[in-house]
């Protein structure tokens, strides 16, 4: 049997209120990427994941990580641009813009549950699964 490739392109814009993020990776790959643009002075939410790892990439602007350390405590660290940054599986993070600013994210698969441990959007506690994406990604929730 002969497999037909897809080289279609493919880019997908989802508004969120911080900014917006681009998947530029379609959602049936075991990976994703995403370009995330946050607006001066906004916050992602302080999230963990029980499946997914994330990288990030300062790409323009300046941004801010903040992320649980060795010892459970959060740490800030501005972003530099040329070094790379990572998350692990249940490692609490969130990212701030300092500046407008935009992100390159690479990561497993929108896989598990992202668990919203504050957010400045009233999504605290609003735990996202697989199927919540799913429907929220397609307009439906």
């Amino acid at each position: 049997m002969i497999k037909k490739f897809e080289n279609s392109p493919y880019a997908r814009k989802i508004e969120k209120p911080w900014g917006w993020e681009i998947h530029w990776v379609p959602d049936d790959k075991p990976y994703m990427g995403k370009i995330l643009h946050i607006n001066a002075g906004a916050r992602l939410s302080l999230q963990k994941h029980d499946k997914k790892v994330e990288s990030w990439w300062l790409s323009t602007g300046r941004a801010m990580l903040i992320i649980e350390n060795n010892k459970g405590e959060l740490e800030e660290i501005e972003m530099k641009r040329d070094v790379g940054y990572s998350c692990n599986v249940n490692q609490k993070h969130r990212l701030k813009g300092i500046t407008d600013c935009d992100i390159v994210e690479v990561s497993t698969a929108e896989i598990g549950t992202t668990f919203r441990l504050e957010d400045d959007y009233d999504r605290s506690g609003r735990n996202e699964d697989a199927k919540e994406r799913e429907l929220r990604n397609r307009g439906k929730a």
